[in-house]
């Protein structure tokens, strides 16, 4: 089994995006597991810049040509939700691993596809960083060892940035329900995943998803776009814990922070912080009412912001890959994610609690 495993990335854009801003950090703090291989861009030229600026050995204007390349053991898909389909498809039928941000498609017969595209040799991950983040495992642990007794109530707070007023050029696709990378998926799918680890599945939800504008301005423009997803995400419901929970997801906002409080019979825990763009690009500091460990230290201490979690995530992929676990998040998860969204938005539709 490989001690270095190779990556190669999906979607290199030198001067932005998650790849520049996530991906290469937190691939270049673990050197010692992984080397970044290649990366692919949209065209040769631009490739071969985000290869010089991340510090790649290859650059590709073809990314189906990259996902192929017998070199690559990782193929880390971080382009536009519509473009997952066909990169992860065609790197599983090469027998790579993948990890591919969430969401994983843009409705769930994509994600269904692809979850049924995994080979027995492939390991998948969802990029659901916020799973791998130190004081969510810690919290999940303290739960399952009945830290705090019945689970009672959890109420969550999830702020991000975007779906705000105005949306950059390259932004305004999230804007567009059909592309789905929404608030409700992006934004809302992250923190459903991190309330699920903790109280378990929903079995009913309610929900209102609100357009609290409707118009949204390109930054550096005069151009008005019509927005048709939801920016202000309200879901109430009750876990299979027998846990109810409330959530509040709010775009355009990076003042308060996240915050989520979880109340059992016993004692109660706290986890707070997160980034301006979203709780899951950030570090998470949780709080307890009741003697436990500490949280466990990153596993590299000296990241800040968005590539934190992501080490997290690839030190917990390239375990799994090394030793034969299946551990991490994984496209399953995707799919079953994906149903729970698509409940939230029909209990909101129809203004009625869905059974789930």
């Amino acid at each position: 089994m490989k001690n270095v495993l190779r990556v190669g990335i999906v979607g290199g854009n030198p001067q932005r995006g998650w790849a520049h801003d996530a991906h290469v950090p937190a691939l270049a703090s673990l050197q010692q597991g992984f080397v970044l291989e290649a990366v692919s861009a949209r065209t040769q030229e631009v490739a071969e810049e985000a290869r010089a600026g991340f510090g790649a050995k290859r650059a590709f204007g073809d990314s189906l040509a990259l996902v192929r390349d017998p070199d690559i053991d990782i193929v880390s898909v971080t382009v536009k939700v519509p473009e997952h389909r066909a990169i992860v498809l065609a790197a599983l039928a090469a027998g790579k691993h993948v990890y591919c941000e969430w969401p994983l498609g843009c409705d769930l017969a994509e994600a269904r596809e692809m979850a049924r595209a995994v080979g027995p040799d492939s390991h998948v991950m969802i990029g659901l960083q916020a799973l791998s983040s130190p004081a969510i495992r810690h919290a999940a642990k303290l739960v399952a060892d009945g830290a705090m007794g019945p689970l009672r109530v959890m109420r969550v707070y999830s702020p991000t940035a975007g779906w705000g007023a105005e949306a950059p050029p390259f932004y305004a696709y999230l804007q567009d329900k059909r592309n789905g990378a929404t608030l409700e998926t992006i934004a809302g799918g992250h923190t459903l995943a991190a309330m699920q680890a903790l109280a378990g599945a929903y079995t009913e939800v309610d929900a209102r998803n609100t357009i609290l504008q409707s118009q949204v301005r390109i930054s550096g423009t005069d151009e008005l776009i019509k927005r048709t997803c939801a920016d202000h995400m309200l879901v109430l419901g009750r876990h299979e814990s027998g846990c109810v929970s409330t959530l509040e997801v709010l775009g355009g906002s990076s003042q308060r922070p996240f915050s989520l409080e979880l109340i059992g019979e016993t004692g109660w825990l706290k986890i707070s912080g997160g980034g301006a763009g979203g709780f899951q690009a950030g570090f998470l500091k949780l709080e307890s009412s009741f003697p436990s460990e500490p949280q466990p230290e990153p596993v590299a201490p000296d990241l800040r912001g968005a590539p934190l979690n992501l080490a997290e995530s690839y030190t917990r992929l390239g375990d799994d890959i090394r030793s034969g676990t299946r551990t991490v998040p994984d496209f399953e998860l995707a799919v079953r994610l994906t149903q729970l969204l698509q409940m939230i938005d029909r209990a909101s539709t129809e203004g009625r609690r869905q059974q789930l």
